[in-house]
């Protein structure tokens, strides 16, 4: 079963000197009373995506509830004043995760993948792009991983990459948080092609 850990708070500055407590709580189940909530948020953070990429990067309803209601996978709630504002999905068991290959990561770490020290992050979804949030749920994860030796990854469609610089800046922000520990690298890529049969019509 994967590892856990209380709540964490960390403060931090919304606005014109206006102070905020935002809270991050890992579950391992999200239920009926939190669960619109968090589909409301989870869609509203990825309904534009979804337009701009090939690959679907919005689950289906039936999809998200199944990945809440999963023991498996851990789920990161950022809370401010007991409101849901940021949700994000982690896992050291692999095979919990959807589309992504376990065999990759046991060949390339066995002794991190028998222990369940490699972390998958499913998603951060936080709308609005609220910088604050977002860095608080991604260096908690990280800071959870580190402190077990362990080794993290996850996926970013090139539209965040050349719209928002998303690997640049989770780099950075790692970076920083591990005082230049970290080490970053590519992983892998996947390339859609299209074949349009008459351009002069679909274009």
């Amino acid at each position: 079963m994967s590892a856990r850990f209380g709540t964490l708070i960390r403060p931090h500055k919304r606005g014109k000197g206006a102070g905020s407590v935002t809270v991050i709580k890992v579950i391992v189940e999200v239920g009926e009373d939190l669960g619109g909530e968090a589909w409301a948020l989870y869609e509203a953070a990825f309904r534009d995506l979804n337009a701009m990429t090939v690959q679907r990067h919005l689950m289906y309803r039936s999809e998200f509830d199944e990945v809440m209601a999963d023991w498996r996978v851990d789920k990161w709630l950022a809370l401010d004043g007991g409101r849901l504002v940021g949700l994000a999905t982690y896992a050291n068991i692999l095979e919990a995760m959807p589309l992504i290959s376990p065999a990759y990561f046991e060949r390339r770490w066995p002794q991190l993948y028998a222990e369940e020290r490699i972390w998958y992050c499913g998603f951060v979804a936080v709308p609005g792009h609220n910088h604050g949030v977002f860095m608080d749920l991604v260096a908690g994860m990280y800071r959870h991983a580190a402190e077990r030796g362990g080794v993290i990854a996850l996926d970013m469609p090139r539209y965040n990459i050349d719209r928002h610089r998303l690997d640049r800046a989770v780099r950075i922000l790692l970076t920083k948080v591990s005082q230049g520990q970290v080490r970053c690298e590519e992983a892998d890529a996947q390339v859609f092609m299209v074949y349009e049969t008459a351009p002069e019509v679909a274009g």
